[in-house]
């Protein structure tokens, strides 16, 4: 890793006119962003996106471009001092282009993002260093579907290889037909890369964020997430299994982090299968939302140590202040101007901690803010926890 620090930190001096530019104007950006503004710093945001943004509400710096446009965001980088990523929905040739012909430095690097840019060169990246992954196939013909199909078993995930995220670009197929329709859905037949991955038997969803630059690195708690219809609806930290099996789970992802050469906060998801195998399922180089209860539950959240991370600053710690949290992702039930309902009552309730996230438009299972709850009774189980949060969020309507 490089030993440069971009915010003057080597001299103590934290500079009020350092800019961090932000490819990307989600709620991710969004809580990134927050964390900058307490140190003075300030903000740009580049998105593809002309609508009302949750970061474009709060800066006014802002471009917007096509993430394929390099002159667009060249101009964008001349007003930055570091660029850094919400979303990996870009080409890492591009941000190679950008970094030479800025001048500016990015976290991750392009070298970083390229060693992970889509499924199918993520997994390899990961599998020729010794990190179990999902068994998986490039496809594209029909001796494809029927070989996967009868060496890994139906049914099978199809994925579009880059894109795909909260069930985007996921199909489940359990025959040949559905394996062929799928296919051609996802855009197989125009030339988008396609793979075919394992249906794991798993036990739990697991997730662990790591920190990292010149400084050091933090690695936060292992914590379960629940999925529903593809889309994480809640995590649950520490994840309630064996102490083992989390350390296990810590190692892999500063591993993952140490092979990618990663500088920035990273987001590592596992499979834990029913023979208690840790299988790596996907990374995000970026804040992830399995890692909002941070915010709160951690000592340093991990959108602070993003910015720390990028800006050259030493690391916060990632441990627990509590025994433990619970976070609810609040999804859209109606599509309409966004009104949030039935809210007071999570915000009377003691160390509930409600975030909305000030996006104009609901539209039925966008993700629009996240209630994380807070115990400090050792004795109660985190599945406990995990209920009465529910609760909570359940009589939240948006």
């Amino acid at each position: 890793m490089s030993s440069t620090s971009y915010s003057d930190a080597h001299s103590n001096t934290l500079r009020s006119t350092f800019t961090i530019g932000i490819l990307g104007a989600g709620q991710l950006a969004r809580m990134s962003a927050l964390e900058a503004f307490r140190y003075g710093f300030r903000v740009a945001s580049y998105s593809d996106r002309t609508m009302d943004e949750p970061l474009q509400w709060m800066t006014p710096l802002n471009c917007t471009g096509s993430f394929h446009d390099v002159e667009a965001m060249v101009k964008f980088a001349s007003l930055c001092d570091v660029l850094t990523l919400e979303n990996e929905f870009i080409d890492s040739e591009v941000l190679r282009e950008v970094v030479e012909r800025s001048g500016k430095p990015l976290f991750p690097g392009a070298d970083t993002f390229a060693s992970i840019e889509n499924k199918r060169i993520e997994k390899e990246t990961f599998q020729d260093h010794g990190i179990p992954v999902v068994p998986f196939k490039v496809v594209s013909a029909i001796e494809d579907f029927t070989w996967f199909g009868e060496t890994y078993g139906w049914p099978f995930l199809l994925k579009s290889s880059k894109g795909g995220y909260d069930g985007y670009g996921n199909r489940v197929v359990n025959n040949y037909a559905e394996a062929l329709k799928a296919f051609k859905s996802l855009g197989g037949d125009n030339g988008h890369e396609i793979l075919a991955e394992a249906f794991i038997e798993f036990e739990r969803e697991l997730a662990v964020q790591v920190a990292r630059n010149s400084t050091g690195s933090e690695v936060y708690p292992c914590c379960e997430t629940i999925q529903t219809n593809q889309i994480c609806t809640a995590v649950l930290c520490p994840a309630p299994i064996d102490v083992s099996i989390q350390q296990k789970a810590q190692d892999l992802a500063l591993k993952a982090m140490e092979v990618i050469h990663g500088v920035g906060l990273f987001a590592f998801e596992f499979f834990l299968t029913k023979d208690g195998q840790l299988l790596l399922n996907e990374s995000a180089p970026r804040p992830h939302n399995s890692g909002h209860y941070t915010i709160e539950a951690c000592i340093t959240s991990q959108f602070e140590n993003h910015i720390r991370a990028v800006a050259g600053l030493p690391l916060g710690s990632a441990s627990l202040r509590v025994p433990s949290a619970v976070m609810i992702n609040l999804l859209g039930v109606h599509n309409r101007e966004t009104l949030t309902e039935y809210a007071l009552d999570s915000m009377q309730y003691k160390d509930a901690h409600l975030h909305l996230y000030g996006k104009k438009s609901s539209r039925i299972g966008r993700k629009m803010g996240h209630l994380t709850l807070l115990s400090h009774d050792a004795s109660e189980r985190v599945e406990e926890l995990y209920h009465r949060a529910l609760s909570l969020a359940n009589q939240i309507e948006i």
